[in-house]
């Protein structure tokens, strides 16, 4: 049977409820949910995603990243954060937290599934603002050695959610303007090439879409860059070498009109076939 992972930048789960993710939920019947920016307290989160198995990591900062799995079928094991994975395995603290979280999802088959949801730091390139593009590169580093770890892993693995880089040129409308853009730095975009080229990870969403432009992710809500379609795709879902040729389609669920949209994101939904 097929089995739906979506993937979605919520912007707050409150708001997102608010403006009607849950009728999105009941129409696309996802298996697996993975969510970032849920910004709320655990039992709030869980109260919200009631019936569901949830593994959650909220942020240490209130009101900034919390990221969410939430499944129809069991969980197992879960892990939370990359601390493990960094120079000196010192416990993550302030903005590093709410930012990953693993779960294996138990298959009807048996088998096991890892799914990731990772929100990474946007970063600035302000004046003023260097030391957060420093956390992000730290950051960025935790993720490449967990995403070596998982590459050639037995079990399928999937890691989704807000990475806050464009890669491409066609993963941005406006590529031209955006060279010195935090999100789509050479220096960022070479981390993902790593993960593709280096350790075989699959981008699915442009491997199924082909060559592009698009199809964008974000949109700002200000102005008319979502009714002009003037965004980035920095909205993912990588698969390691055991789930890549399992997936059959992926598509973003833009919402229709502006009025309509539930964040300044859309889903990224991937259906797999295990």
């Amino acid at each position: 049977m097929p089995l739906i992972v979506a993937t979605a930048n919520v912007n707050g789960i409150r708001a997102a409820v608010r403006r009607g993710i849950e009728s999105w939920i009941a129409t696309r019947t996802p298996d697996v949910l993975l969510l970032q920016e849920v910004r709320a307290p655990d039992k709030l989160a869980r109260e919200l995603l009631d019936g569901w198995h949830v593994a959650h990591a909220e942020s240490e900062v209130k009101g900034r990243a919390g990221v969410l799995i939430a499944s129809r079928l069991p969980l197992g094991e879960v892990r939370t954060g990359l601390a493990a994975h960094g120079p000196d395995g010192a416990a993550e603290t302030g903005a590093d937290t709410g930012r990953w979280v693993e779960a294996d999802v138990r298959l009807p088959d048996g088998g096991t599934l890892t799914a990731v949801s990772a929100y990474l730091h946007s970063g600035s390139t302000n004046p003023g603002q260097e030391h957060t593009m420093v956390a992000k590169y730290a950051y960025l580093e935790k993720v490449t050695a967990r995403l070596a770890q998982l590459a050639d892993a037995p079990a399928p693995a999937v890691v989704a959610g807000d990475l806050n880089i464009a890669h491409q040129n066609a993963d941005i409308k406006n590529w031209k303007g955006n060279q010195k853009s935090a999100g789509f730095l050479p220096e960022e975009r070479a981390y993902v090439t790593r993960w593709l080229d280096e350790h075989g990870w699959t981008d699915l969403g442009r491997h199924h879409a082909g060559d592009g432009p698009g199809p964008y992710t974000w949109w700002s809500w200000r102005g008319a860059a979502f009714d002009n379609d003037s965004g980035w795709r920095i909205d993912y879902q990588l698969a390691n070498k055991a789930l890549a040729g399992a997936c059959r389609k992926v598509e973003v669920d833009r919402a229709p009109t502006y009025a309509e949209r539930w964040s300044d994101h859309a889903p990224v939904v991937a259906t797999y076939e295990l």
